[in-house]
């Protein structure tokens, strides 16, 4: 149920009860209460290692299939970053971290995270060109008093002066963070390219150049202006909120009314940018970039700034276009450029971001990754992408193609599943900045009107003469003279050649190999739900048990949608016998969605999707989309698996494809720490570094079709699937891998998870130089070992580390403002328990030695908090958990992936949620207390990880060129650490520990 009102100061808010008719009509009872965690990570392929919790624990809290739900609400504010003024770049931003540091209301700093922390609840915000919002979700019974505490950053936010200058240092993380990514990278020099006043060119970011130490020489009160800048802009005129909660209307507007009623309306107009047309119709622009990227990619970007085309939304122009662009089937770009092993992927489009799209234009850009043969031939690329717009222009607009994406669009629309309420809500306030009422809900997912003249408009404008190029290659390193002045980023700029430049200006022919897509085969027609042909079940059954396979099937009954869900792990255990194996199954993966891609990209786009996976112990496969063709596109993947080949241009493309891909991995801090936190913990497990240098030998196609046919002759096939299908219908999925196949049953059945290394008594410190000699970064996470433990053991640890969240985040980035990243983490490494603390920082400004030093002081303050918790506090902590644990699915989607991770696991314990909410029911605070205290002895089992950035604050770094990346430089501690183990030879040091059994969390 929807109602829409507008408050006599301007705010329009839009309305959303979760109720059923039967429940609305119904007295709510006040004791009911509702809540949600945030989705799972989502990776749930990684047996290995946390696959409970990944990041900050109760994001990855799983949840029960109850009647429960979140409350959501979200406001979007129509004032962004082209708002920022000259001498203060970046202030929208930093305005939007600001707000959140406590109000007159309600003073205390992190308050509002606490409350949310207590009551099971998140929050977030983000700040576009034209656009901020901000969104938080909690549970119902406390919907009112988040949302009275929320809306205190529009009624009356502190801003305390000691608080900016400890929060600019968050901001400045933030973007030094940011540095290191090449797409950043690239916007910010497209940004450059705006015409002299366009707001295109402002620093969006800001940091504490531009919000701290160039104001204080200027004498600017950056403490000021934010108000100012608050008072202006944060008017309930400019605002859009949207709520959900299982609460009928006349409670939420009430409490709507009653509550943002109180936010200021300044009577000004809102800023308007539209008079701004053309921002980039300087000779700056048609001109071809070489870029130096951070990763070691070849990659093409072609672009077109448009007219602003959000006032087309009901017919989308440059949806079509970029559907068609984007095409991978015969016939299109992207077809052609992988026959000849130029490209590995192309994007066409418009991303619908603030920078993508605005009120003074709209980005049209087709990005291909190319390949080292790609890279020497990229003119030709970019004719054959000028070739195809020449042919689509010359044939015009397709109603049949319009119309074949419009049905596959309303199908999605019509059968879509909820998404989180907190993410609706962020969508929806957003569209009511967007799009007239009748269309806040659809207005950015349907194509409405079938409009030649309309997207003919946009069509015709994308020509060679008024196109962009930007090239980013390793190879110009050493060529770029240029400096983009925020980000660093080298680059040159050039005419186009003459010879192109003549060629793209005439009446150049067309390429015969370029056509229109043909009539889609995978779009579904049936959407009849199926009659069950089996008891109904709360859990998956196994309805297949051999020595060849395992099927595990639901049949859904609760969402009642015609699509359904198939996962399936093919289980190889020769694949961990040797680093060169590990990366010819890599290879094997690849190649394998690189024959698919054609084949199998109708599909795709009617929304039917799939991934291949390459697992640490197999291959996982899976699938989801409407059910009626869904058995077409498995049978597609078996026959390519069955029937595998490749040339040797592709093996090689892939080759250099997986170099680059190992090595983008080694440069990024977190990535590089976690490659060295498992393979200290995880015996036998194959690092990315040992993998990287085993593809640097000499591997070639004999190599790679050997290693499929040892992988197809002997396999273990488990799955599930559940969704609108029967179990004889899902058993024929099983049974198709068997027959087409033909492989034999491994002599027992492999193992699904690593052995563990039991750490020793005593603090141990692996500290590494990060492999980008270019970033700040660096990453230090601290980790206890608790070791094999019950299902007891780990509910407490995700109570314990749900205890230290806000407290931490208040203590490392608030207060000592260590950096933009603080997290604590559950730790569940192939079922041995541990938890961590995770600090991403700069060695520009700290050492990692001195984060260390600072996190041991937040566990000391965390121990004492946890001694003196009170019994009502530690209560409303454990209700918070439960209620995140009960809270209801919001699409089958969660279901499954809380499924499928026992079946993963071979675990099975379906009922997992249940088990742990009757732990929680009689765990004890004394419990509690003394579990974290175990951890905090001398002889705790502590491994700290240190990758040490690049900077003043880091004396023991290198400044060598760092481009092999195959082998880690350890780095000496300083004093302060001087009684922790150094480890320096990862090997030597493992092997003298003792091995943990193989562990599942069973009861």
């Amino acid at each position: 149920c929807f109602r829409y009102i507008e408050l006599s100061n301007g705010l329009k808010a839009l309305l959303i009860s979760d109720l059923t008719q039967s429940e609305s009509n119904r007295e709510p009872v006040a004791k009911e209460e509702e809540d949600s965690g945030e989705e799972e990570d989502g990776d749930s392929e990684s047996t290995n290692e946390d696959s409970n919790c990944v990041n900050k624990c109760s994001e990855g809290v799983k949840k029960n299939c109850s009647s429960e739900k979140q409350s959501a609400a979200a406001l979007c504010i129509s004032v962004g970053s082209f708002s920022d003024p000259a001498d203060l770049p970046g202030l929208a931003h930093f305005l939007e971290h600001m707000v959140f540091m406590g109000s007159e209301k309600y003073p205390a700093e992190n308050g509002f995270d606490a409350f949310l922390k207590k009551h099971g609840g998140s929050d977030n915000a983000s700040t576009d060109c034209e656009r901020t919002i901000f969104k938080f979700d909690v549970q119902r019974k406390y919907l009112r008093e988040a949302l009275d505490r929320w809306a205190q950053f529009f009624i009356g936010p502190l801003m305390i002066p000691d608080a900016v200058d400890r929060e600019v240092e968050a901001v400045d993380s933030e973007y030094q963070m940011a540095q290191p990514l090449d797409s950043n990278r690239k916007e910010m020099l497209f940004g450059g390219l705006a015409k002299a006043g366009h707001p295109m060119s402002k620093f969006f970011w800001g940091n504490a150049q531009t919000l701290k130490n160039e104001p204080r020489e200027k004498n600017i009160d950056t403490y000021e202006r934010l108000r100012e800048f608050w008072r202006r802009y944060y008017s309930a005129h400019y605002m859009t909120l949207a709520v959900q909660s299982k609460e009928t209307l006349d409670n939420l507007e009430e409490w709507v009314r009653e509550i943002c009623i109180k936010i200021p309306n300044n009577g000004q107009p809102r800023a308007d940018f539209s008079d701004l047309q053309d921002p980039f119709d300087t000779p700056d622009f048609n001109k071809l970039y070489r870029v130096v990227p951070v990763r070691k990619i070849h990659a093409l970007t072609i672009s077109w700034a448009l007219p602003p085309q959000g006032k087309h939304y009901r017919v989308k122009p440059l949806h079509y276009i970029s559907w068609l662009i984007g095409h991978e089937g015969a016939g299109c770009v992207l077809s052609l450029l992988r026959k000849k092993c130029w490209a590995l992927a192309l994007f066409g489009g418009n991303s619908e971001s603030g920078f993508d799209q605005n009120t003074t234009y709209s980005i049209f850009s087709v990005s291909i990754t190319l390949s080292d043969e790609g890279f020497q031939n990229f003119f030709q690329v970019i004719h054959i992408v000028f070739q195809y717009l020449k042919m689509l222009q010359s044939v015009g607009p397709q109603q049949r193609i319009y119309e074949e994406i419009q049905k596959i669009e309303a199908n999605e629309f019509h059968y879509q599943e909820q998404m989180e309420p907190i993410e609706f809500v962020a969508n929806i306030c957003e569209n009511m900045q967007l799009f007239p009422k009748e269309d806040f809900l659809r207005g950015d997912q349907l194509m409405f009107e079938y409009n030649p003249e309309v997207i003919s408009a946009p069509l015709t404008l994308l020509t060679p003469a008024t196109a962009n190029i930007l090239l980013l290659s390793p190879e110009h390193d050493g060529h770029c003279p240029l400096n983009e002045k925020w980000f660093g980023t080298q680059y040159s700029v050039e005419d186009i050649p003459e010879e192109y430049r003549d060629l793209w200006a005439g009446d150049f022919p067309l390429n015969p190999d370029l056509h229109l897509p043909a009539e889609n085969r995978f779009i579904a027609t049936d959407f009849t739900l199926k009659t069950s042909d089996c008891p109904d079940t709360d859990f998956p059954v196994k309805i297949i048990d051999n020595e060849r396979g395992r099927l595990w099937f639901r049949k859904d009954n609760k969402f009642k949608i015609p699509k359904a869900y198939a996962r399936f792990q093919l289980l190889a255990p020769f694949i961990q016998e040797s680093s060169k194996n590990l990366v010819l199954f890599d290879l094997f993966v690849n190649i394998l969605a690189h024959n698919l891609a054609e084949p199998a990209y109708d599909a795709d786009v009617a929304q039917l999707e799939y991934m291949l996976f390459p697992g640490d112990h197999g291959l996982f496969i899976r699938l989801k989309g409407f059910n009626h063709k869904l058995p077409l596109l498995l049978n597609l993947i078996v026959d390519h698996l069955a029937n595998f080949s490749t040339a040797p241009n592709v093996f090689s493309m892939y080759i250099e494809q997986l170099k680059k891909t190992y090595y983008i991995i080694l440069i990024k801090p977190d990535r590089l720490g976690r490659d060295v936190r498992l393979q200290i913990l995880e015996h036998h497990r194959w690092s990315v570094m040992q993998k990287y240098e085993a593809i640097m030998a000499d591997l070639g196609v004999t190599d790679l079709m050997d290693f499929v046919n040892r992988f197809k002759a002997e396999l273990f096939v488990e799955g599930l699937i559940q969704g609108n299908f029967t179990s004889a219908e899902s058993k024929e999925f099983l049974q198709y891998f068997i027959e087409k196949l033909q492989y034999n049953a491994p002599p027992a059945e492999p193992p699904v998870l690593f052995r563990v290394m039991e750490l020793p008594q005593t603090h141990h410190l692996c500290k590494v130089q990060s492999l980008n000699k270019a970033d700040t970064n660096s990453e230090v996470t601290v980790y206890y070992q608790t070791g094999l433990k019950n299902l007891r053991e780990h509910t407490l640890m995700e109570l314990l580390v749900m205890h230290m969240e806000e407290p931490c985040f208040d203590f490392l980035r608030t207060k000592e403002t260590l950096g933009y990243q603080v997290y604590p983490s559950c730790r569940n490494t192939s079922g041995v328990l541990g938890f961590s603390v995770t600090v991403e920082t700069q060695a520009t400004k700290f050492s990692t030695d001195f984060v260390e030093g600072k996190i041991e002081a937040f566990l000391v303050s965390f121990g004492e908090k946890m001694v003196n918790l009170s019994d009502e506090a530690f209560q409303t902590q454990v209700t918070a958990l439960i209620k995140l644990k009960e809270c209801e699915d919001t699409q089958l989607g969660e279901e499954v992936d809380r499924n499928w991770f026992e079946v993963v696991t071979q675990q099975y314990v379906f009922d997992r949620l249940n088990k742990e909410i009757e732990v929680l029911k009689n765990v004890t605070k004394d419990e509690l207390v003394s579990f974290f205290m175990e951890h905090r002895h001398a002889s705790s089992r502590k491994l700290s990880i240190h990758v040490v950035g690049f900077g003043e604050k880091e004396k023991e770094t290198h400044g060598d060129d760092q481009s092999n990346v195959s082998e880690l430089i350890f780095l000496p501690a300083s004093p302060v650490l001087a009684k922790a183990s150094r480890i320096t030879d990862i090997r030597a040091f493992t092997s003298s520990l003792n091995l943990h059994p193989y562990h599942k969390i069973l009861q």
